[in-house]
């Protein structure tokens, strides 16, 4: 059965930092691509970075430069590093993976970016 399960949201004033996690079990991790998403109210799922199995990463061009994905694959998990936060990265942010061809996603967790 796999699971993820994130944690690490949180309220944060502008220009502040935050790091996400995301620990996940039943799939054979090292071999998995990761994915963070985020979805702000009234808007479309995103991608916002994403970390190969071999440590490949992608970013939005919106959080470059002040996000940071990595993992440590003997810990299982899965790290958003958000630096230099905006408000409009408020949102419910989710980890995902793929494995055996279904998409698989954390509970989500808020992150609420405020003055």
């Amino acid at each position: 059965q796999v699971q993820l399960v994130e944690s690490g949201g949180g309220l944060v004033q502008p220009g502040g930092s935050l790091t996400l996690s995301c620990a996940v079990s039943g799939t054979i991790f090292s071999f998995t691509t990761m994915g963070w998403y985020r979805q702000a109210p009234g808007k479309e799922r995103e991608l916002v970075a994403s970390i190969s199995g071999g440590g490949t990463t992608n970013y939005v061009d919106s959080v470059k430069g002040r996000f940071a994905i990595s993992r440590d694959n003997t810990k299982n998990t899965v790290y958003l590093r958000m630096n230099s936060l905006k408000p409009e990265d408020t949102a419910v942010y989710y980890c995902n993976t793929v494995w055996v061809s279904r998409n698989y996603w954390g509970q989500g967790t808020q992150v609420t970016v405020s003055s």
